[in-house]
């Protein structure tokens, strides 16, 4: 009787998660491909493009269990290299060139939440840089590192660091980092600044940012998307925009941009409990660059949706204006061709 008990309980639980997941709807876009899954589960992906054959670029994203890590998938969606066995590595991100010695190199940085630092790795090859890694949030009651993204600044590219975290203060929640080289060819972390606020509503996970812009935009989940400079030199910690507010069922979450242009392109969020993405012009509307209103959202086959990149470059015939990739439950990735992505918003903008 016990075990009967036990067996109806574990279903009414099961029932209850169910009606509160959005059902992939009838008209939701469908994938060009869906990766290989990982052991545990996926959350974030970011694009690397390759710096000759951009049919080569690869997907970098991260499988965030205890002993998840990095997996590398090629535009097939196969994995083509992984680092594993990491402390919970959350969110990932990418960035070009930076200066290690006499070389430039590519990396990927991921933040490994059970061991309170970030790791960063070379690219292609996923090999470490950063000595085991570099603690963050050094000082702090609650550490847990989670969001990660990169900016490179254009006048001396010079790499920055933003990190976010599970839990933190109100005021000053993200830490920003300037990477530099140490010894041995590896890589260093100085924090340059503290800023960002935070509604204490749930956590700070998905941050993004635009480099040719200058902006870092984020999640703050259940209550909209925050923008700021990413340019520490500036000295201004203002609040740029806070928008997005109503747009979202619940978690407003994963953001990748879309660049059309220099100036010009989308912010897509992802509506995680709706199973959509909710669009936004990346450079604000006619009268005011940080007025960000809702101009499209599409529905998607992806579950869940942590963590998403997009990128405009011509990566071969399955995606010559590029794609969108993003994580769903079901421990994979799907990758999104932009002109169907570009058609739902076309027609929604006429």
């Amino acid at each position: 009787m016990k075990n009967i008990f036990h067996f109806l309980a574990i279903c009414i639980v099961l029932i209850s998660c169910k009606d509160k997941l959005a059902p992939v709807a009838k008209n939701a876009l469908k994938p060009s491909v869906v990766t290989q899954p990982t052991p545990h589960d996926t959350d974030d992906p970011a694009i690397w493009i390759h710096p000759t054959e951009a049919s080569k670029s690869l997907i970098i994203g991260t499988d965030k269990e205890t002993g998840g890590g990095l997996y590398a998938y090629d535009l097939a969606g196969k994995i083509a290299n992984s680092f594993i066995n990491m402390g919970r590595p959350n969110n990932v991100d990418i960035a070009y060139g930076l200066k290690i010695g006499d070389q430039k190199i590519d990396i990927a940085v991921t933040t490994e939440r059970e061991k309170n630092r970030i790791r960063i790795f070379s690219l292609p090859d996923l090999k470490p840089i950063d000595n085991g890694g570099i603690e963050v949030f050094v000082g702090e009651k609650d550490r847990d590192p989670m969001g990660v993204a990169l900016y490179t600044r254009p006048s001396d590219s010079a790499v920055f660091v933003i990190v976010g975290r599970k839990f933190g203060p109100s005021e000053s929640y993200l830490w920003q980092y300037e990477l530099g080289a140490s010894e041995n060819n590896n890589v260093s972390a100085k924090l340059v600044r503290k800023f960002g606020k935070f509604s204490t509503k749930k956590e700070i996970e998905a941050i993004a940012v635009d480099n040719e812009m200058g902006f870092i935009y984020y999640s703050d989940e259940q209550s909209g998307m925050r923008k700021y400079y990413a340019d520490p030199a500036k000295n201004d910690n203002t609040e740029l925009a806070f928008f997005g507010q109503n747009d979202f069922k619940s978690d407003n979450e994963g953001i990748a941009i879309y660049k059309n242009s220099p100036t010009t392109g989308y912010i897509l969020v992802s509506n995680q409990q709706k199973n959509t993405f909710v669009v936004y012009k990346r450079e604000g509307s006619k009268n005011d660059s940080n007025l960000h209103q809702k101009i499209a959202e599409f529905p998607t086959s992806t579950i869940e949706c942590d963590g998403a990149d997009a990128t405009s470059i011509n990566l071969g015939e399955k995606f010559p204006k590029g794609m969108l990739v993003a994580m769903s439950n079901g421990m994979t990735f799907h990758y999104y061709d932009w002109r169907i992505i570009q058609n739902q918003i076309d027609i929604q903008q006429k």
